[in-house]
């Protein structure tokens, strides 16, 4: 697998300061991406064992709230594959540190049968605490959306939405919990 880009001290990709790795390779070539030059699997440099240790002692500090990951597309199936055992190390060293992860892939697509679920699918959603989720639409494009781009992506609380799924024995894209922004953002109003 390889990477397009990482970027340290993130305050764009998710809540709080973030370390956010973007990795190459996507196929869905969404009209309009914002990152375009990622979706070349080739683009970039190899996502190797030095990298995985700069990102690990990146989110070292008190002030960094976690790992986001981007893409090019983090759930093709290459990548998930590049990816599982790293996020894996990630949440297993710093528990209490999120991990946002966004995907063109709506949830039902990285579940069982969909088509990108793959062997290492459900260990990597399993250490993603929140999932942004749905491919970018242009003609839902909203500037005063936060961690988004477009009005039908989702930004999922995977915690809540695993213990809704479980309580009710359902799958997770139907117990779907969506993340609760702080209303100071979420009414853009102070």
């Amino acid at each position: 697998m390889n990477y397009s880009e990482i970027k340290y001290c993130d305050i764009a990709n998710g809540e709080g300061v973030r370390t956010s790795l973007f990795v190459s390779g996507c196929r869905r070539k969404c009209p309009f991406c914002f990152n375009e030059e990622a979706q070349n699997f080739a683009a970039g440099k190899p996502f190797d064992a030095a990298v995985e240790d700069v990102i690990l002692k990146s989110l070292e500090p008190e002030y960094v709230d976690g790992l986001t990951l981007l893409g090019g597309e983090p759930m093709e199936p290459e990548n998930q594959r590049g990816l599982v055992g790293f996020v894996e190390r990630v949440k297993d060293r710093f528990p209490s540190k999120s991990i946002w992860c966004f995907t063109g892939d709506v949830l039902s697509e990285l579940e069982e049968g969909g088509r990108h679920h793959t062997e290492a699918t459900d260990r990597l959603l399993a250490c993603v605490d929140i999932l942004v989720d749905g491919p970018y639409v242009q003609a839902q494009y909203d500037i005063t959306l936060r961690f988004r781009g477009s009005a039908n992506q989702r930004i999922i609380d995977l915690n809540a939405t695993r213990a809704a799924s479980a309580e009710r024995g359902v799958p997770l894209s139907e117990a779907v919990c969506l993340w609760q922004d702080d209303p100071v953002f979420s009414t853009h109003s102070m």
